[in-house]
């Protein structure tokens, strides 16, 4: 549920009731979609709670799982909200806040401009809602991949070598030791899980806890399609990002890798054909 931002309005007297703390007009929360995840950006939503259309000039959120506000401004004019609906509006992650342990619990605290029609602009703070824990997996898993990049570049190449009779296709990942040698972490790739594009193939099924030498190495994972259904290709949003589930040090999560637009196409090439009837 979002939280409401809340105004207190001191009428000065004593007695007066609850109704001297009145909630403000727009309610606050967090969440991502697909597309947003595979951009490391999320999704500030926000929803005009009263009769009359609000236009809002700014949004931040500040949380100590970051080192710096999530910000969204408009690029001109600012986000009309009509009554009594939402709007969600995206803003890039910055760098994650490592050095500390992160609180799933960890507050927000949101910063909002708008202004009522006739009415000048106004600012309030209140702390805005996480119901689905958008802001502490992704600032766990920048940082994971912060800690993983110290030890090791893993990296997908952008060749794509497809099997004879059409039904599977090899993708290589790429591991380079960022400083080979010794008195660097130890770096494990305990499993890696299937996407909603792609699959391990039965007959030679993906890598279990391999871990990173110090030389640089390839790991070749036979790849078929997860789905062949029409919108397999042209709805997907994160099925070319290969999922790792890894151990630095004492920090365990999962990393994902993205494929390069070139290897992209490829693969959507090859899910098309390899699901293609007779093909």
């Amino acid at each position: 549920m979002a939280v409401a931002l809340l105004a207190a309005c001191d009428s000065g007297d004593p007695g007066s009731q609850a109704t001297s703390v009145s909630a403000s007009p727009i309610t606050v929360e967090v969440n991502q979609s697909r597309d947003q995840y595979g951009k490391k950006a999320i999704l500030i939503q926000l929803t005009n709670t009263t009769d009359t259309p609000l236009t809002v000039t700014g949004a931040r959120l500040d949380s100590s799982l970051f080192a710096e506000g999530i910000s969204w401004q408009p690029s001109e004019g600012g986000l009309e909200l009509p009554p009594r609906q939402p709007k969600s509006i995206p803003a890039d992650l910055p760098a994650a806040a490592c050095g500390t342990p992160h609180d799933a619990f960890a507050n927000i605290e949101a910063k909002l401009t708008y202004s009522a029609p006739g009415k000048d602009p106004a600012e309030e703070n209140t702390d805005a809602s996480d119901p689905f824990g958008v802001l502490t997996r992704n600032a766990g898993e920048l940082c994971l991949a912060a800690e993983a990049a110290a030890v090791a570049t893993l990296a997908l190449d952008p060749g794509l070598e497809v099997a004879a009779d059409g039904r599977t296709a090899v993708v290589r990942l790429v591991i380079t030791p960022a400083t080979p040698g010794n008195g660097r972490q130890s770096l494990t790739i305990e499993s890696i899980d299937e996407t909603t594009l792609l699959a391990q193939s039965s007959t030679a099924p993906w890598p279990v806890n391999f871990t990173l030498g110090t030389v640089k190495q390839e790991l070749q994972l036979t790849i078929r399609p997860a789905r062949c259904d029409p919108h397999a290709v042209a709805e997907d949003k994160v099925g070319t990002l290969l999922p790792l589930r890894i151990k630095v040090g004492e920090r365990q999560g999962l990393l994902k890798i993205a494929a390069s637009p070139e290897l992209r196409g490829r693969i959507y090439d090859f899910v098309t054909a390899a699901c293609a009837p007779g093909g």
